[in-house]
């Protein structure tokens, strides 16, 4: 599907046009306002959707939410995640307890989506940007300097020219239809119905319930309960999927993906209570629903993260069973590996290749998760990793790494946090992640004395004339006698030595994303450039 521009038709033109509006497209949205970068935002619903599909919120998507200044109104919504009670047949739940190190700022939160569309609809605002809101992209031509869309919406026909296309646009996207990528995959037999609803039973507040009903060997019911925060005294919110009566068994379009919720009848009450009486651990009794539907599961991965001048994130490149609430965190990781490489290449101070990398890095990863939690919908979580410790790290979304991507070297996984930082000037500790909510790259370099600190200091300076607002530094120090200046941070806890292994002379090199880009020892100018050639230009 193509389009020519007609000039009788409104046209305007921007640097990157997003399709779809959830939680994937806002969060890339947010974050090329902040490094100001034109969006124009479209979406065909005329208003947020009420549905709490997805809910749990991991620990690294809430680092990346930190980045972006909108982590304490997201948790202020929020319900924290202590961990999932097992019941399988009729004997008493087991408790799986979500425990990660002391070290990992924050912990899985329980959030509805229309709460965290929320909270980045008004971020975006905050950055000068807006949703358009009943204006749908019936096609578009990929051209070699710019994407030519047309937008159909309540008054008419347009047309936009933007300089990059980002499809956020669903597991039914137009965005992929149209550029040809293979969506290769399967669809699970088993057809679910959701609910949102408040139950009366006395489990503990923060955990899940999956109860598993085998005959034969099969898992013939099952009834998994999520939290949500809490809408009235005495009583718990919970989001519950449960295997669909045949009475409500929907068949999905000829030729379409089948994921996602469904037409047909909409679960009533009475049929979330039956499932209720015959798996809930106790009796109780579920009432004030709030919304209700019928789903199916796929599992299917993009072959290519993007095309041209367009790009797929989100449930656009990959879908996969809910288990491990692991979707909307991995687009929303998607959208936060492609924006601050958007951003160089709007500026014009993108290395060449730099926006391959997107599909060289994000690819592995959706591939990782799409087979992942396949397996922990058929097995249960950690079935295939009898270490609890890295099971937990591994659904908190904390060991994604890019070791084999041309802009990594010698370094891999998320930038680690360390406190105890503190300065002259001020008696308050801070955080190794205090100092990456910026939109530019980071550089640590490490001193082990006052001397070295000073010659870590003017490197620091000569990096900045150098690249000036893409790059910021800062020298953490084991010496209690460095210099006093702004850049300077005495390692007060010992942590920041111990988590990124430094050496007398060393420094580390994050990226924009939160990503370790470069471990470099010793550090030098000449070392910085050339490792900061890789990314920009």
């Amino acid at each position: 599907m193509t389009s020519a521009v007609d000039p009788k038709v409104p046209h305007t033109t921007t640097d990157v046009l997003i399709v779809g509006a959830g939680p994937v497209g806002l969060a890339l949205a947010v974050q090329l306002r902040r490094n100001g970068v034109e969006v124009l935002v479209v979406d065909r619903r005329t208003e947020r959707a009420p549905y709490a599909k997805a809910i749990g919120v991991s620990p690294r998507t809430l680092e990346v939410f930190d980045s972006m200044g909108v982590v304490r109104d997201v948790i202020d919504a929020s319900i924290t995640m202590r961990g999932q009670q097992i019941r399988l047949g009729e004997g008493p739940p087991q408790t799986l307890e979500f425990v990660l190190p002391d070290a990992v700022p924050y912990r899985a939160i329980g959030l509805p989506q229309y709460a965290t569309e929320r909270i980045l609809s008004e971020a975006l605002a905050a950055h000068g940007g807006a949703v358009t809101r009943g204006v749908e992209v019936t096609g578009f031509d990929d051209r070699d300097d710019s994407v030519t869309a047309t937008l159909d919406g309540p008054h008419g026909r347009s047309t936009v020219s933007a300089r990059y296309l980002a499809g956020c646009d669903g597991a039914h996207s137009l965005v992929r239809k149209t550029i040809g990528a293979a969506f290769e995959g399967d669809a699970f037999p088993e057809e679910y119905m959701l609910a949102d609803v408040e139950v009366d039973w006395n489990l503990p507040g923060g955990y899940g319930l999956r109860a598993m009903h085998r005959t034969d060997g099969t898992i013939d019911d099952i009834l998994v309960a999520i939290p949500l925060p809490h809408s009235s005294p005495g009583h718990k919110r919970y989001r519950i999927s449960m295997l669909v009566p045949d009475e409500l068994a929907t068949r999905p379009a000829e030729g379409e993906v089948a994921h996602g919720l469904e037409g047909g009848r909409a679960p009533e009450l009475h049929h979330v209570q039956a499932v209720l009486d015959r798996m809930a651990p106790e009796p109780t009794t579920a009432s004030n629903m709030r919304w209700s539907s019928v789903f199916r599961i796929s599992h299917r991965l993009v072959d290519r993260y993007s095309r041209g001048r367009v790009f797929l994130a989100g449930d656009a490149a990959h879908i996969h069973p809910p288990t491990g609430a692991q979707g909307m965190n991995t687009g929303i990781q998607d959208a936060c590996n492609l924006a601050w490489k958007l951003a160089l290449a709007v500026r014009g101070r993108a290395a060449d290749g730099l926006l391959d990398t997107y599909h060289l890095e994000r690819h592995p990863v959706g591939e990782e998760v799409v087979g992942r939690t396949v397996r922990n919908a058929r097995e249960g979580i950690g079935a295939d990793e009898p270490d609890l410790s890295v099971v937990a790290l591994r659904e908190a979304q904390l060991l994604i790494a890019y070791p084999d991507s041309p802009i990594t070297e010698g370094a891999a996984g998320r930038a680690p946090d360390a406190r105890g930082l503190v300065q002259a000037c001020s008696p308050v500790p801070v955080r190794a992640h205090d100092l990456l909510r910026h939109t530019a790259h980071t550089l640590f370099l490490w001193a082990s004395t006052a001397d070295e600190a000073m010659r870590q200091e003017l490197l620091a300076r000569r990096v900045g004339e150098r690249y000036g607002d893409l790059v910021r530094c800062y020298v953490i120090t084991a010496a209690a006698d460095a210099d006093a200046s702004g850049i300077v941070f005495l390692d007060g806890a010992g942590e920041f030595a111990g988590v990124y292994d430094t050496r007398p002379g060393s420094g580390h090199v994050v990226r924009p994303d939160g990503y370790l880009g470069a471990v470099l020892d010793p550090i030098t100018f000449e070392a910085i450039a050339k490792h900061l050639s890789r990314t920009l230009a």
